[in-house]
């Protein structure tokens, strides 16, 4: 790693996976003057890659957030199939789905691609950052980079500690994420890290109300947003994160920490029947 943290953002940046995350991390570094190239699983997702970055653009645009035209913004962006577009990166973020061997895959592929001096991050909710670290030969120049939902509105992102991280790796990732204009919190490596445990446990809870005949979706979230100010309540996060990433996170952390974080059925029934939130269009609430 480089001997001092670096001043400003890296000239380019790679990406894995074009999907609503990967598509949101890669508008933030474009609007930041970087030149991005993301890679997805193959071509035939290119196009639709290309189109969820754009239109993030284009809205940025439309508030007057950009300093330049969105077209010129968007000649930073290289969007294909091929491994070979991470070249030169000093900096790659996995954002393929929350599955293990999917971003282990992508994280090996990455490790191939770049030179030694790269960064490579993960943007994992709640797996493991030393084991994903376990899967690469250079285990030293990996950490994690957990992006928030949707990533240019949110204002937050987490840096996660692996046992291989060095303290020079993590102030150049705090830098990196400060010149974002993101609010940096630094967590060590654990199940759920801080963000996805505190949020779970709350989400749970609210399922669980919902499913009893508590209070109804709409005012269990008004109970939090208005006596608890917090900007959106658990259910209606719930939905726009995705009710089946939150029943894997939700699995996983059972599995880790305790029955706590055992998901109620009323969540199961609902992935089975696809009803997955803002993407599926019905969740907690209709979309």
């Amino acid at each position: 790693m480089a001997a001092a943290v670096p001043k400003r953002l890296p000239e380019r940046i790679g990406v894995i996976g074009g999907g609503r995350m990967g598509a949101g991390i890669a508008h933030a570094f474009l609007t930041h003057g970087c030149t991005v190239s993301v890679v997805e699983a193959d071509a035939a997702a290119v196009p639709a890659a290309y189109e969820r970055v754009a239109q993030a653009v284009a809205k940025s645009a439309e508030r007057g957030l950009l300093e330049l035209p969105a077209e010129t913004v968007m000649t930073g962006l290289r969007i294909g199939s091929e491994p070979d577009l991470l070249e030169g990166s000093a900096l790659v973020v996995e954002a393929v789905p929350e599955d293990f061997g999917l971003k282990a895959d992508a994280l090996r592929c990455a490790e191939e691609a770049t030179a030694r001096a790269a960064v490579l991050a993960s943007n994992t909710s709640s797996l493991s950052i030393d084991a994903l670290a376990a899967v690469l030969r250079t285990p030293e120049r990996f950490l994690g980079l957990h992006f928030f939902n949707p990533v240019p509105a949110s204002k937050l992102i987490e840096v996660v500690v692996g046992e291989s991280s060095g303290p020079e790796l993590v102030r150049t990732a705090q830098h990196w994420c400060e010149a974002l204009g993101k609010r940096v919190v630094t967590v060590q490596d654990s199940p759920g890290f801080a963000s996805s445990r505190l949020g779970l446990v709350i989400a749970l809870e609210a399922m669980r109300m919902l499913e009893a005949g508590v209070a109804s979706a709409e005012d269990i979230d008004a109970a939090m947003e208005l006596g608890y100010k917090h900007p959106m309540g658990p259910l209606r996060t719930s939905d726009v994160v995705g009710l089946d990433v939150r029943l894997g996170i939700a699995e996983y952390l059972a599995a880790t920490l305790g029955p706590r974080f055992d998901p109620p059925q009323l969540l199961r029934d609902k992935v089975v029947r696809g009803e997955l939130g803002r993407k599926s269009g019905q969740g907690f609430f209709s979309w």
